[in-house]
């Protein structure tokens, strides 16, 4: 249900005419409005008519696969959530889709039951990892700014996906304490994946490569727990400050100690 009380909305795209249609009336039966697509290029004229809340995407698909579908669709909605939907159920194509920018990767043949369960989760907000909507995240050189659903760098946008964007406000919300994989999933995900899905491992790969530029931040894995992200001066404890905003501005490493000195 969208914030307007009216249905969320999917658009499904699938080349093949039948698991397209038993997609979208699984879909329409749990309560979605439902638009059905058969190629990359009318999915993406549907992206801008529709306004669609998820997408679920097959990626092979004749005119254009569904990685560079994700790709031109993340272009016009970068906010938008995306589920593969696919019979390619090797290891490597799983991380090629999520390394793509999918959100969930779900492999046919399915369960009804799964694939409206996970739908629903992406509609989710990011509300739904519990911080409050008008923090400002500031962790070493990191800015995170929820209510934009933004993050920079030392003065610099990171371009992040919706969920990678989710993964690493969790991992800053909690800086210096170490996440267990099953709290993560639960958190970000909203589920657990089971023990055979690597989605926590791509995902902080990916967020690990764009922080490696910071001086003051390493996302680290402790082996057989989980993940940290450490701020360089680890013995800051996080400060909740007020600025000249409403918004509070939650401040953790050298630029709290800065005003807890006074400076």
């Amino acid at each position: 249900m969208r914030a307007d009380g009216t249905p969320a909305r999917a658009l499904v795209v699938d080349d093949e005419p039948a698991p397209a249609a038993a997609v979208g009336d699984s879909l329409r039966t749990d309560g979605w409005e439902v638009r059905v697509e058969h190629r990359g290029r009318s999915a993406l004229i549907a992206v801008r008519e529709f306004q669609p809340d998820v997408v679920v995407l097959d990626i092979m698909m004749p005119d254009i696969d569904g990685l560079d579908t994700l790709e031109r669709i993340r272009a016009i909605r970068p906010e938008i959530r995306v589920l593969f939907l696919t019979a390619l159920d090797g290891h490597d194509d799983r991380i090629a889709g999520l390394r793509a920018g999918g959100d969930d990767y779900l492999t046919k043949p399915f369960a009804i039951a799964e694939l409206q369960a996970r739908v629903r989760v992406l509609a989710r907000t990011a509300a739904a990892i519990g911080r409050p909507a008008d923090a400002q995240l500031q962790v070493g050189d990191l800015s995170v700014d929820k209510a934009a659903a933004t993050a920079e760098l030392a003065g610099s946008p990171l371009e992040l996906t919706p969920t990678e964007f989710e993964l690493l406000l969790l991992l800053a919300n909690n800086a210096g304490k170490v996440l267990r994989r099953p709290q993560i999933l639960e958190a970000v995900w909203g589920y657990d994946f089971g023990t055979e899905s690597n989605v926590v491992e791509v995902y902080v790969s990916s967020l690990r490569r764009k922080l490696a530029p910071s001086a003051a931040l390493s996302l680290e894995t402790v082996r057989l727990v989980g993940y940290v992200l450490r701020v360089a001066d680890a013995s800051v404890i996080p400060t909740v400050i007020r600025g000249h905003t409403n918004a509070p501005a939650i401040v953790v490493g050298e630029v709290a100690a800065d005003l807890i000195r006074g400076r």
